[in-house]
């Protein structure tokens, strides 16, 4: 089966942070795939949520898996069930751990999830982990590198690397 190169988005803001991270990367790693890249921990303020929201811990992740996109979104639910994540169509939640799927190969799909991320435009915290590990990747859809993202993305939230 061929290897394909998956960069995921993991994150949280309940309970300890950095344990659910170190957690999410063992399940990556023993369900998913090898890591082969990792953005640095950045701590940020919560996207879309009030001010007073816990602070998140997130990173990226480049994954070499043999997983179809299908078999991924099975596993991203059960990482979900694991810690009592009930996805919602609206709005956002405060949460022990939350996994996204950025990038499937250079492809685009509307399902089992939609990918590329639709939103990684608009989100500091997902850009510049991402341009540490992976600046020059294009955006399938948008047509841009990730620099270029940077560089254009309204969202000048603080991303600070811990």
């Amino acid at each position: 089966m061929t290897e394909t190169l998956v960069f995921f988005s993991i994150g949280g803001n309940l309970g300890d942070r950095k344990a659910n991270i170190e957690e999410t990367q063992d399940f990556i790693l023993f369900n998913i795939g090898d890591i082969m890249i990792s953005s640095a921990i950045y701590e940020t303020k919560a996207w879309g949520m009030p001010e007073e929201t816990p602070l998140f811990y997130n990173q990226i992740l480049g994954v070499q898996t043999s997983l179809t996109l299908m078999q991924i979104a099975q596993e991203i639910k059960e990482i979900d069930e694991y810690y009592g994540r009930v996805r919602k169509k609206e709005g956002y939640a405060n949460r022990e751990m939350d996994v996204d799927v950025l990038f499937y190969k250079n492809e685009i799909h509307e399902t089992p999830l939609i990918v590329p991320h639709p939103k990684i435009q608009e989100r500091n915290f997902i850009l510049t982990p991402l341009a540490e590990i992976a600046n020059d990747l294009m955006h399938p859809v948008l047509k841009k590198s990730i620099a270029q993202l940077i560089k254009e993305c309204e969202d000048k939230g603080e991303v600070r690397k811990i």
